[in-house]
Formats: C-alpha cells, structure tokens, sequence
C-alpha cells in the first residue's frame, strides 16, 4: 500500500498517507468544468476540499477503531474516504475477535457516514450565515465558483457513495460483517471484495457509455469512481490476506537458522567488521549460551562515531524480548513494535536457534501472503 502512497505526516498518533489516485482529482475538476476556463487555484481548492473532508473522515474510523481496542497505525486516504491501518494488538480467543470486529465495522461505517453529513450540515449553516442569498440547491452543486457550496455537497455526495456495497466503503464493511457471521474473515472479505469488483466494472463501463453519449462530466466521475473502488479493494483484500498470515504462520517457519552473532567482549571495530561480511542488519550478544542483548549495524557505527572503539556490552540493547519458536507472526509482530525493536531471539529450552528481524518479516511474509493465496485460488 504504502508503495504508491505519500507520506504526509502525523495527527494525533496517525500515520497520515495520501495514494497517487489523489492525483487524478485536479485533472478531474479540470474537465468536468470546461469548456469554460477553469481558474487553476479555484480548481485546486475543490481537491483540497476532497482531501480535508476524507482526512477528518478517515480520523473519525482511526478514533472508533481505538475505542475497539486496535489503534490505527496509519490512514490511507483515497478519492472515496481510503483505509485505517489497524496496529497489532495483544492476541484474543476467535470468538472475542469476530464479535469486536463486527461491533467495529458496523461503527466504523456509521462513523463515517455521520462524519460527512456533519460536515454538509456546518457548511450549510456557514453559507446561510456568510452568504444568505445563495441557494443551496441552485446547480451546479459542485464548483469552483462556490467553494462553500462545494464542501456541502462534496461531502453528501462522499457520504452517499459509501452507501454503496462495495468494500472497503462504508455500505461495503456492513456487508462483509454480514457475510462473516456464516464464514470467516478472509472469506468474507473476498465475498465483499468481488461484489466490489463487479460493481466498480458496472460503474467504469457506464462512464464510458456516458462518454459517447455526450454526458462528459457525469461519465468521467463514474469511471474515476469505478476505478477508485476497484483499488481500495484491492488495497483491502491484500491487508486482510496478509493479516490472515500473521495469525497463521508460526516462527519456525521463517526465522533465520544461519546467522551471526556477537560477544559482548567483541570490541565495536570488530563488530563492524563482522556486520561488513554479512546481510544482517541485527545481531544477538551471546555469552557462552546465554543471550545477553541485541545490537544493530547502525548502533555500532553510531557508538563508533560518538565514543570511539569500545566494546559491544556498552552499546548494546540489553532490553530482550524473547519468543518461542511455535508463536505466530503476529506475536512477533506485536513483541517488535511494543518496544520498537528490530531483532527478536526465538529460543527453544532457553537455547538461541533462530532469529527474526523486521528485514526477513517483511520479505518472508509478502512471499508467504502470495504463495498462500496461489494456492487458495487453485483450490
């Protein structure tokens, strides 16, 4: 996801990204107002529009999730509303977990619906007060000659898209709460995600018919809309897969059997010059056979740079958190980011036998999410 995402900062906690389909809104604006000659900065005040109005929406899904228990890591803001990141949280019975998560995308949605309505109805009663001769429902709804009736409508109009059963809007997470009470989650999500699909094709082909049937402004937000669904379902279907791994692949699996490590008598000279023969990025500090800390490349040059050649014990991370081999990724996922480590020791009988790091979780689980979904569509 975060691939063709912005950064765009923090609010509140929260990650902030914006996907390149945001891009499109200008060119968008652009068109569906000509042939007169749009005025640049008025255009680019409606996207800022958009933009704001699906930041505050999407902060409003990141609160309610925290209230359910499973703070937001980032938001992944789309055309349409966009995607809560949800963090990683302590490990619960299945049952506690389907139950919370219906509770959740049921609140979500409303959440979201309300958000926006919120919205219209402050911007109608900010345009009644500054500029009381001016319709609300004079045509066209949304221009760049009427900012303040455009957030009106900008925001009804986000609102009534996310009624539509298409995941992962709003109408699409109360359809998929309702096909989780017969399946689970993974099956569910594809149920929503291919009614999603279908639906996003419908749009894009009625886009185009509009096209030549002279209806321009209409057709291209149909197409625009169509293929924005079909993305944030995508994004959507992709999460929840890879969340599914998280739960369902255990250590042993994927944790790094052949690695280096380090003493903690090892002068940091030496230490680099270990780290400069190997891929790692992470090192367990062994004391004859017990573990005794964890240190990282950039740790070493760091130490090296500030205080000169000393010994691996002084700049070491003596904070471990250990995991046993038969845990879940999602375990470790929860142990790296609880304390923002980098490397956890998976033992066995208190004796080291593997590693994972943040570097292999990511490589090894985009390459398990695959190959698990291969196999799941063959069957």
């Amino acid at each position: 996801m975060r691939s063709w995402s912005i950064p765009a900062g923090r609010l509140f906690g929260v990650n902030v990204l914006i996907h390149l389909s945001f891009l499109f809104l200008f060119p968008v604006f652009w068109i569906t107002e000509m042939p007169a000659t749009p005025n640049p900065s008025r255009v680019m005040a409606l996207a800022l529009i958009v933009f704001f109005s699906v930041l505050l929406r999407q902060l409003a899904l990141a609160l309610v999730a925290s209230q359910h228990g499973t703070p937001a890591k980032a938001v992944i803001l789309l055309p349409s509303g966009g995607l809560v990141v949800l963090a990683e949280t302590a490990a619960v019975s299945a049952a506690a977990l389907a139950e919370r998560e219906d509770k959740r995308e049921w609140q979500m949605a409303i959440t979201g619906l309300l958000t926006n309505l919120v919205l219209a109805l402050i911007a109608a009663g900010a345009l009644r007060l500054l500029l009381p001769g001016m319709q609300i429902l004079a045509r066209p709804w949304v221009h760049s000659g009427s900012l303040l009736r455009s957030v009106i409508w900008i925001n009804v109009a986000l609102a009534g898209v996310n009624l539509l059963p298409a995941y992962p809007l709003d109408g699409g997470r109360m359809l998929r709460a309702l096909f989780a009470h017969n399946s689970s989650l993974v099956q569910a999500t594809r149920r929503a995600v291919s009614v999603a699909h279908s639906l996003a094709l419908v749009l894009m082909f009625l886009g185009m018919l509009l096209y030549f049937e002279a209806s321009r402004p209409v057709s291209v937000w149909l197409t625009m809309l169509g293929f924005v669904i079909f993305l944030g379902a995508q994004l959507e279907e992709r999460s929840v897969f890879f969340q599914s791994v998280l739960e369902s692949v255990r250590l042993e699996e994927i944790m790094l059997t052949d690695f280096a490590t380090l003493s903690p008598a090892d002068t940091l000279e030496d230490a680099l010059s270990k780290a400069v023969h190997t891929l790692q990025d992470d090192f367990p500090v062994v004391r004859g056979s017990d573990l005794v800390g964890v240190i990282s490349r950039q740790a070493i040059v760091q130490s090296l740079r500030s205080q000169g050649n000393g010994y691996v014990q002084a700049a070491m991370d003596k904070i471990v958190e250990a995991a046993q081999k038969t845990e879940s990724l999602a375990s470790a996922f929860r142990k790296l980011t609880a304390r923002n480590l980098t490397l956890i020791p998976v033992v066995e009988e208190q004796k080291l036998v593997g590693i994972v790091t943040l570097q292999n979780l990511t490589h090894s689980m985009g390459l398990l999410a695959e190959s698990r979904k291969l196999r799941s569509e063959e069957s």
